[in-house]
């Protein structure tokens, strides 16, 4: 069974008892796997309104080079301390074009006028991209973005 990814299986024990069975993948600490990039960044953002950070979605900040509008999925601002961080979702189920994206969405995050990080999620990725990902500094695993975030922002260790 691939992981991070909920089907259901019905009648799997002997059909006169008609039981079924769901099974839901989870991610470390039991939370729910997303299955797209849009539940992606709605879970960034409910996991930085739980930490008590201000919380904007698809922030325009100007305009690439060739006239697209730049547009940051989330962002994050502690009331506090006014620290800012903007965050690119990047979610990939199975083949697709996310993790040819990402080397160019890291090169784009230099260009914002915020600390920015990746946030990335899906069994589609491949280990190496995973190790480049992680190796930049600027791209956490969703499962690990919970403690980041708290480190980054000041706020108190779990």
């Amino acid at each position: 069974m691939d992981s991070f990814e909920s089907r259901e299986l019905r009648n799997l024990a002997n059909p006169r008892f008609n039981l079924s069975l769901t099974v839901t993948d989870t991610m470390a600490g039991g939370a729910k796997a997303v299955s797209s990039g849009d539940e992606l960044a709605k879970r960034v953002c409910e996991l930085g309104k739980k930490l008590g950070l201000e919380v904007r979605e698809q922030f325009k900040v100007a305009r690439r080079l060739w006239g697209a509008e730049r547009r940051i999925d989330v962002i994050l601002k502690d009331p506090k301390s006014l620290k800012t961080l903007g965050i690119e979702c990047k979610y990939q189920g199975g083949g697709g074009t996310a993790e040819e994206k990402v080397p160019a969405t890291i090169q784009d995050i230099k260009a914002w006028p915020i600390d920015g990080i990746v946030v990335f999620s899906g069994d589609g990725f491949t280990t190496n991209m995973r190790s480049f990902l992680i190796s930049t500094g600027k791209a956490v695993e969703l499962e690990d973005l919970e403690p980041w975030l708290r480190l980054y922002s000041g706020l108190p260790l779990n």
